[in-house]
């Protein structure tokens, strides 16, 4: 009996599977990067874990200017290419295309936050319409986290080399600067409240990509039982329950503006979510699901860019001779930050190299057709090759060569102000997304990668020990990470100004 019942279920499986593709049968006209036949696609799927920047450049190469597909182990991925579709996608109104289903999606964020957080996403309004408005604000508290966690964290001197595993290590740096914006001190210093909020990032990227494995159909039943938002959620309460219920009653007792009311991240989020109705546990799933956008992609962007400092050293000088003479004018400001011309080149080209694999991510809501005749059905996943696009030397002369001041020469011959910024998106720099969708949190983030950058180059000397030679990026499906398991040599800095 429990035999018969068992092969009930794995036929029910099968065929789930089946329909789940063969609804997408519409998606047949477009070429496919690998096999496209239901069930022989999963040979195409399993390489794409260990090979998808060569399946993504491949696909470029023969459709460039097009539209090709690449399954994944859940779905299908259609890629666009090229200028014109890049910007015809970046177009199509909200109504046809989303990017925040494509985001939830992605991120499984039904199973990994849960439904309350994924059907009214309030993070990304308060990133919109408080952090983004604040940085001038905050960057102080942001410039001392800085100065306090690289102290605690590189206790480098003058005298010897250290070895520095940098990929943890910016982890930490990362979670604690960003959460002396989001939850303040003490808590932005409270070990326990750290490792929290960085495993649990970890934990939900593991679980996103076990999730990837099984057919939207499966995925209700799989995500009841691996998923672990209700431990983080535990844990976060245990942190921040007592400071939000002790704002709630202060909100209560003195009014929605009391005298010493706090202005950070936790307080806007309580201040959205009780206009909501929400309560205790909904606003800690913010601000968890605020860290894991936090510190996953800073803290890789922070690291590969540092490996390319310490893997060209002559590089330092320029760059610490810029910092010296804007910090001398304008102090450690946002102001400074925005006059880092070479600095902020030097963060764009990193990411330019290094960046997201796939960009520009939307689901089809309704049924769509390109310009060039290509259907693609609705509940399509649909995304641009970021890194085949970047590393094409039509859209950058050497692009498969570093150089960090392709940017700030660019803005010195153009005499553009913002164009080739960090931060600054277009069709052919998709690091950040592109259009009104853009990340909305980079903006912060970038400020606080170039204060990093600037406070490492002012206060250290860093090198490999094997000179000059950066480590390769780590690839697994479509996203890319650098080393984790590299070691940096940092030095107190001999010759401070």
């Amino acid at each position: 009996m429990a035999d018969s019942a068992l092969y009930t279920y794995i036929l029910a499986a099968l065929v789930a599977i089946l329909l789940y593709r063969w609804r997408f049968v519409n998606l047949y006209d477009i070429p496919t990067i690998g096999p496209s036949v239901p069930f022989l696609s999963y040979i195409g799927a399993i390489r794409l874990l260990s090979h998808a920047k060569d399946m993504l450049q491949e696909g470029y190469q023969k459709h460039k200017g097009g539209i090709f597909k690449i399954a994944m182990l859940d779905r299908w991925l259609v890629v666009v290419s090229g200028p014109k579709l890049v910007e015809e996608l970046r177009k199509l109104p909200d109504e046809q295309v989303s990017f925040l289903e494509a985001a939830q999606d992605l991120v499984q964020m039904k199973y990994t936050f849960g439904h309350e957080v994924h059907d009214d996403p309030i993070h990304v309004e308060i990133i919109r319409a408080h952090l983004t408005r604040h940085i001038a604000s905050i960057f102080p508290d942001v410039r001392d986290e800085i100065v306090s966690a690289f102290n605690d964290h590189i206790p480098a001197t003058s005298d010897q080399w250290m070895p520095v595993s940098v990929l943890p290590v910016m982890q930490n740096i990362v979670a604690r600067v960003s959460n002396r914006v989001f939850v303040g001190l003490p808590m932005c210093r409270h070990e326990e409240y750290l490792r929290l909020a960085i495993t649990h990032t970890m934990t939900v990227a593991r679980t996103r990509n076990l999730l990837t494995w099984f057919p939207e159909p499966l995925k209700p039943i799989i995500g009841f039982f691996v998923n672990e938002s209700r431990r983080g959620l535990k844990h976060g309460k245990a942190y921040l329950g007592p400071t939000i219920q002790d704002r709630l009653n202060k909100m209560r007792d003195f009014g929605a503006d009391w005298s010493d009311k706090p202005d950070d991240m936790l307080q806007w989020t309580i201040d959205l979510a009780t206009d909501k109705g929400k309560g205790i546990g909904q606003i800690v799933q913010y601000v968890l699901l605020t860290n894991f956008a936090a510190i996953h992609t800073s803290s890789n962007s922070f690291t590969q860019a540092l490996y390319h400092l310490a893997a060209n050293p002559e590089y330092i000088k320029p760059l610490r001779e810029e910092v010296d003479t804007v910090i001398k004018e304008e102090g450690w400001t946002k102001v400074a930050m925005q006059k880092l011309k070479k600095l902020d080149s030097f963060m764009r080209e990193s990411q330019r190299m290094n960046g997201i694999n796939v960009s520009l991510m939307r689901k089809a809501m309704k049924d769509i057709r390109f310009s060039n005749g290509l259907f693609i059905p609705a509940g399509t996943m649909i995304v641009a090759p970021a890194v085949a696009m970047h590393m094409d030397d039509e859209n950058y002369t050497n692009a498969d060569v570093f150089d960090p001041w392709r940017f700030s020469d660019l803005r010195g011959e153009e005499g553009e102000i913002t164009k080739h910024q960090f931060v600054s998106t277009s069709v052919d720099y998709i690091a950040f997304g592109h259009g009104k969708h853009a990340c909305p949190g980079r903006f912060f983030a970038a400020n606080e990668l170039k204060a990093m950058l600037a406070h490492t180059v002012m206060n250290y000397d860093v090198k490999f020990e094997n000179e000059g030679v950066r480590p390769p990026n780590v690839w697994f499906a479509t996203t890319v990470s650098p080393d984790p398991t590299a070691k940096v040599l940092f030095r107190k800095r001999q010759d401070c100004f």
